[in-house]
Formats: structure tokens, sequence, C-alpha cells
């Protein structure tokens, strides 16, 4: 079994640029679970058929990693405070694929700080993820103290806000506990009275398929009409929950990442540009960029239902 100290793990965390870190003892997720699946009975994931797979490993995580004794949470920044123009005729991207591709510096960062504490102490092991694998990132998030899962079920922390990417780390090092925080959203619903297709239906309760994020990136169909008038421009994503956060409004801080500042114009698009865009053009434009998530086919798609609301 690996033995490092929390602040060993800390301090080489923010070396590579995390700026929150936390602990928690291995256990397993059984109501975490029972909740999760509930939500995906009732059809609340939409056609995301993925997140309906690997259940033992959600719940379990030593059916990922055996030796498992204790999960890491990491959170990376990436607000960028800079804000849409609202100009007519452009979409708006999600804040967070407005630079480089999250995964692939998430990636990086975890790869060199898990070769990092090897080199300190060739015992430990780690398995990690980026939202790409069977893990409950944001269950871990809250259960290592990062913050407290809000209204609109993304965490957030007291210092930050909510705009960041949680990395989740399973590892055979045991850890003193990070103490975990309570909920802070209190009696306000800024994110559910915002949300234009009332896809927070209810406190910590979100309908994916009223989603504009999923409705412009996951969502392999059409757009329902029933969402015309309701996208406010949105080409890829959504941040309206966000942005509307009294958390974020305060407490958000600029990201030392330049990766995560706007390349290639991408913090807006010209629709009619979309429309008349080649694969080529495509490729080229998004190759490192998150926007390369929905296809040329779904940009399109989401351009002509702006284009034509």
């Amino acid at each position: 079994m690996a033995n490092l100290s929390n602040q060993i793990v800390i301090d080489e965390a923010k070396k590579i640029g995390f700026v929150l870190i936390g602990f928690a003892p291995y256990r397993l997720l059984k109501k975490e679970i029972q909740y999760y699946e509930e939500w995906i009975n009732k059809g609340y994931n939409a056609d995301m058929n993925y997140l309906e797979k690997n259940i033992d490993k959600r719940e379990d995580v030593k059916n990922i990693l055996p030796d498992a004794q204790s999960v890491i949470s990491l959170g990376l920044n990436y607000q960028t405070n800079e804000v849409h123009s609202n100009q007519n005729g452009f979409g708006k991207i999600s804040r967070y694929a407005w630079g480089k591709d999250y995964h692939l510096i998430m990636w990086k960062k975890l790869d060199e700080l898990i070769s990092e504490l090897k080199k300190i102490d060739h015992n430990f092991e780690a398995k990690s993820y980026v939202d790409t694998g069977p893990v409950m990132d944001k269950t871990w998030a809250v259960n290592v103290g990062l913050g407290w899962l809000g209204k609109h079920t993304n965490v957030i922390n007291r210092e930050i806000g909510s705009s960041f990417f949680i990395a989740t780390i399973i590892t055979n090092c045991s850890f003193e506990p990070s103490q975990i925080v309570t909920d802070h959203c209190g009696s306000c619903t800024a994110c559910i009275d915002a949300c234009p297709t009332d896809a927070i239906f209810n406190e910590y309760q979100l309908d994916a398929s009223k989603c504009i994020s999923y409705l412009t990136i996951e969502n392999k169909g059409e757009i329902p009409i029933e969402f015309k008038g309701k996208f406010d421009n949105w080409l890829f994503g959504c941040d309206i929950c966000q942005d509307v956060c009294p958390w974020n409004k305060k407490f958000s801080i600029t990201t030392s990442v330049n990766e995560f500042f706007p390349t290639n114009n991408n913090k807006e698009i010209s629709l009619n540009e979309v429309i008349e865009m080649t694969q080529d053009e495509f490729s080229k434009r998004f190759k490192n960029s998150p926007i390369k998530r929905t296809k040329l086919n779904g940009l399109k798609r989401n351009a002509k239902f702006l284009l034509d609301e």
C-alpha cells in the first residue's frame, strides 16, 4: 500500500495547476446509485445510453482499482471573465468550449501528477478520469469537499463558483478525509427560474432531454419544435444556469490556464458561416476544440434551428 501525505499530493497538484484538491476514503455509493438509477429509469438521461452502463463500477470503485483506499477529486478553473457580445446572426458557445479541449489539458496534467507521485512512492497506484469513465465525478467532488451540489446539479465552490472541471483519481493510498462542505444555495432559485426550457424542473433535478447543452451537443436527432424561441442563441452548450448563480457572479476568479481563453473566434460564431462550412474547414478549425464533439452535421442543425427561430 502506498503511503503519501495529503500535503504532498496538494503541493504536487498545485504545482501542475489544479486549484481544488480534496480526499475521501473508499466507500460504496449505495444511496447515490439508487438515486442515479431512479433518474435513469425516469428517462432523464435522454438517449445518453452510455450512462446506463457500468453501474457496478459507478457504485464501487474497487471494480476499477481492486486495491482502492481513497478517492482524490481535483478542480481546474476555466473561468476567463470574458462575456458574449450577443451579436445578431451569431451563435453563442458555452464558456468551457472557447479554447482547447479540457480533456486534453486535464489528461496531461493527471498523467504528470500521477507520475510525480509514483516517483515519491513507488507503491502508489492510481486510475484517473475526466468525465468520460464510469465514475460519479460530481458525487466524489462533493464527498471530498470541493463544494456542494447546486440546484442546477453543478458543483459549487465557495471560493471560485462552479466554473471548474473535475478530475477523479482512485488510489491505493489512504489519506486524511477532507471536510465536507454544506449546501449554501439556501432559498435561491435563480438557476431554476432562468432556465428557458425548464430543464431544471425541480431543485437538484435535471431533465437532460430539455437541456440546451444536451440538445446542441449529445442529441443525435432533430431539436424538438417545442423549443423554438427558447434557445437564446446558444449554438453549442449553454451557460445560463451558471451565469445567473450568485456564487459565480461574486466569487469567480480568472483561470491561469491560457488554453481556456477563446481561440479561433470560438466564443461566438456566425450562423451563416456554420451553414456554409465544409468538413475540411470544420476539422481544421475545431481540431483541438470540444466543439468537434457535435460534428459538422450537428453544428449545422443547431445553426439552422437558431436561424429559423
